[in-house]
């Protein structure tokens, strides 16, 4: 904890386009959650949870209609991901980036957070998608 603290410290100093890219990535992590949040639950039993090309494998066939490409029905728990998602994004990443610029420096600290920051804003997008499809 020492050490991150120290990184911190650093970064915050001397390295602003890291810090930066680090706050944007909490706030829009922090928007994905509360967004999340508030679609949650929903008054159905069934909601659509996820989108594939390809069929889920159910009753040892492939091939059925059931299981066909597309959206996929499912108890509206099944979207606890997209909180966990955000909360993965927000703090789990930032620390990573910490550790990553301690070891190979901020460049690729700050390559990291950009594509934390792409993850979450596809995560946003899917999770608008299957809202409008519900």
């Amino acid at each position: 904890m020492k050490n991150i603290t120290e990184n911190m410290k650093k970064i915050f100093e001397s390295h602003k386009g890291l810090l930066t890219a680090q706050v944007i990535l909490t706030v829009v992590s922090i928007a994905l959650f509360v967004f999340s949040l508030f679609n949650l639950g929903s008054s159905t039993t069934v909601v659509k949870t996820s989108y594939g090309d390809i069929g889920r494998y159910q009753g040892g066939e492939w091939s059925s209609m059931a299981n066909s490409g597309g959206y996929h029905d499912d108890v509206w728990t099944e979207r606890f991901a997209f909180p966990l998602l955000a909360i993965i994004f927000g703090v789990l990443h930032n620390l990573i980036a910490v550790k990553i610029f301690e070891k190979k420096g901020s460049g690729m600290a700050v390559y990291f957070v950009f594509f934390s920051i792409m993850l979450a804003v596809v995560t946003f997008i899917t999770l608008v998608r299957l809202l409008g499809e519900g």
